[in-house]
């Protein structure tokens, strides 16, 4: 095993403008125990030509860069995860950055409670703009939490985006992401989730990420990103519909967004595939009604995008 605990993976489209402060951030932290890897994906801009600058230079942590063609944020995951293999690991995006104790605090961390019956750590996102903590806290009282509990609900004050450390070897286990042709959007978040399945992640409520959303991420363009990726989202609401000991409320609303997902992405026989079939069958009407909002809401954009 790597004497190195953790790789910090940036996956980068086009961001050359904003990786030099995700790497100054690198550079000032009170412990180098860490990898930083770069997924390029891509990128038309001059981010190749930076990241070996950078990697003539640094000496005090190891850079790594790889090039893909661009496939989206779940094919950049699948790449880091095949080449890292460090202990633990954590995604930084291009446009975030960590503060300056993060790396310390996450090895510490997990060398004082860290085992093999935990998924890694779960901490904090902080925003870049404001320096407040987005969403809430974990329970102080408690050591761990799942993952899935927090989706569905149980942990009401614990909202908004979390920073997740992972053991590499469960990330190896649940990937590569599934890639459908011309889809881009699949949330890399369906992998810690699938691990949820089995492993619970420590609670470490301190920042160990500053956020800064941009106009053209992720997070932005839902339903953009419903009408251009449903196979994507049909495989994310198959998983949550897999959840034990879920609410109706959660079921009916998934089951929509799966008929819905299932009925843009031209699927045959969604409805048997359904873990909650009867439901699904139910809530086609709603589904398809979602589907047309869809179209209809995406009508200007697909003539342009």
């Amino acid at each position: 095993m790597s004497k190195i605990q953790l790789t910090v993976f940036t996956p980068s489209y086009n961001r050359a403008d904003l990786l030099p402060r995700c790497y100054e951030a690198l550079k000032r932290q009170t412990s180098k125990d860490f990898i930083w890897m770069i997924i390029d994906d891509g990128s038309k801009d001059n981010t190749r030509e930076l990241v070996e600058n950078w990697i003539k230079v640094e000496k005090e942590f190891e850079i790594l860069y790889f090039y893909k063609e661009n496939g989206g944020l779940h094919t950049a995951y699948n790449l880091a995860i095949e080449k890292m293999y460090t202990e633990l690991a954590v995604c930084i995006d291009s446009d975030d950055y960590m503060p300056d104790n993060a790396v310390e605090i996450i090895v510490e961390f997990w060398r004082k409670n860290g085992s093999d019956r935990y998924a890694g750590i779960t901490g904090l996102d902080f925003n870049a703009k404001d320096g407040k903590n987005i969403g809430g806290y974990y329970p102080e009282n408690q050591k761990s939490i799942n993952l899935i509990d927090v989706l569905i609900g149980k942990y009401p004050d614990a909202w908004g985006d979390k920073k997740h450390v992972v053991r590499t070897e469960l990330y190896k286990e649940v990937a590569p992401m599934g890639n459908f042709e011309g889809e881009k959007n699949f949330n890399p978040h369906y992998l810690h989730l699938k691990i949820s399945k089995k492993y619970d992640f420590l609670i470490l409520n301190e920042n160990l990420c500053f956020v800064d959303y941009q106009e053209s991420g992720m997070t932005n363009s839902m339903l953009w990103q419903y009408y251009n990726s449903p196979n994507s989202f049909a495989e994310i609401r198959l998983l949550y519909l897999s959840f034990k000991g879920t609410s109706l409320k959660f079921k009916i609303k998934n089951c929509i967004h799966y008929d819905s997902s299932c009925i843009l992405a031209k699927r045959k026989h969604f409805i048997k595939k359904s873990p909650n079939s009867f439901i699904s069958t139910l809530c086609l009407p709603i589904g398809f009604i979602l589907s047309r909002v869809i179209i209809f809401k995406n009508r200007n954009r697909r003539k342009y995008d």
